[in-house]
């Protein structure tokens, strides 16, 4: 009996060690954070493992336990009817939201969901509430893009599948059988899916037909940039939960097909140094001792290498392309973009990506909404039902929705 219950103290003790991490206080439940921190890093780990055995790719694997545990078949309910189907070859996930009697035509929102470019899912059960609330509460028609993710394609495919499968949404026929009003049309992503998002708009803005066809644009805590991987919210929240700087890298060199090697000097800017010529005419863009307020910079210092790895650059040109890092688009670019609304969370790598971005797109004369919360982590907003539901999540869900109410 003795050793049983000094088993169970020792387990009880390891589970604790494992689950528990140091937080600030001011990060919204942070016990629940904790646990779901530590089943994440569980799943991470047993990815690895069967990566290791040879017996799949570790992002195939971690995917296969996300959507087992989360897929949502389409179901529909009294108000907002869904369905599966493709649009020009890519799968999306429509929702359609009760009409109202005095509006015959619906405003619609193209939405692209998180992941790394290489996990989750539009069919799983959080992308589902999140979309099926916007159409039941906006009364409108939500297309989530469900495109293909890393392994299996790599940049710039993921934009491909988005922006083939938006055009084919905008086509006049699609959106009468939609009852899709085609002023009232915005585009909207979280995290990777912001990246997307972005890139989406800004190619919008190049084509002649697509121009202006876009009334507003959303991005929920967006990546936007692979430049700078100390930037103050980077070197704040390095071993911050969900997304440590070094999974965030890992991430970029997954979709850009980059060598995995080249994490530890990408995480000290080897990258981008200063003998790296290619990345000196971008610098200014992302210039975040000027671009971002002093609350935000404090005692933080740049990390900018006076030598450094150029073979990176040389490797992966990607990093330097605007498709792939929308933040450093140029301003003739940003100028003719839509009224944009973006969500940052003080407890996130990603935070100063999407400040930046609201400083340069004001720069261009865009009138952009910057909704920071301070309790707020990354991926914060998908987790608002149970066993996952944090205060954070609803309101910065609620306070997204009432901003695509008023603007769209």
């Amino acid at each position: 009996m003795r050793s049983s219950c000094v088993l169970l103290t020792a387990l009880v003790a390891l589970a604790a060690y494992y689950i528990y991490i140091p937080l600030p206080s001011s990060v919204s439940d942070p016990w629940k954070l904790m646990l779901l921190d530590a089943t994440f890093r569980s799943a991470q780990q047993v990815s690895n493992l069967i990566h290791n055995l040879g017996l799949s790719h570790h992002l195939l694997a971690l995917n296969f336990i996300i959507v087992i545990f989360g897929k949502k078949s389409a179901w529909s309910s009294a108000q907002v009817k869904v369905t599966d189907t493709d649009f020009d070859g890519v799968e999306v996930r429509v929702f359609e939201g009760s009409p109202k009697p005095e509006e015959p035509l619906r405003r619609s929102v193209v939405y692209i969901h998180g992941g790394g470019w290489a996990l989750a899912s539009a069919k799983i059960r959080y992308y589902d509430e999140l979309c099926t609330a916007m159409a039941e509460e906006l009364n409108a028609v939500i297309v989530s893009i469900e495109y293909r993710l890393v392994p299996k394609v790599y940049f710039p495919a993921q934009i491909h599948d988005v922006m083939r499968a938006t055009k084919y949404f905008l086509q006049p026929e699609v959106l009468h059988k939609y009852s899709v009003d085609p002023d009232r049309i915005g585009i909207s992503g979280d995290s990777a899916g912001g990246n997307l998002a972005a890139a989406l708009g800004q190619q919008f803005t190049q084509d002649a037909n697509l121009k202006n066809k876009l009334k507003v644009q959303a991005f929920i805590y967006p990546v936007l940039q692979a430049l700078d991987f100390n930037t103050p919210s980077y070197q704040q929240n390095v071993n911050a939960p969900v997304l440590p700087r070094h999974v965030m890298v890992k991430y970029w060199l997954d979709y850009l097909q980059g060598n995995c090697d080249f994490v530890q000097a990408m995480t000290v800017n080897n990258h981008t140094s200063l003998d790296v010529q290619e990345a000196v005419a971008l610098r200014a863009r992302l210039n975040w001792t000027s671009l971002l307020p002093a609350s935000i910079t404090k005692d933080y210092k740049p990390v900018v290498q006076t030598t450094g790895n150029a073979r990176i650059v040389q490797e992966i040109p990607q990093l330097l392309d605007a498709r792939a890092a929308p933040l450093i688009a140029e301003r003739e670019v940003l100028r003719h973009l839509p009224k944009t609304y973006i969500l940052t969370c003080e407890h996130d790598v990603l935070r100063d990506d999407g400040i930046m971005y609201a400083k340069r797109l004001e720069s261009a004369g865009v009138q952009v909404t910057l909704d920071h919360f301070e309790d707020g982590f990354h991926g914060c907003m998908i987790f608002t039902s149970w066993p996952t539901n944090f205060s954070v999540g609803i309101r910065t869900r609620d306070s997204y929705i009432k901003w695509l109410d008023q603007n769209l």
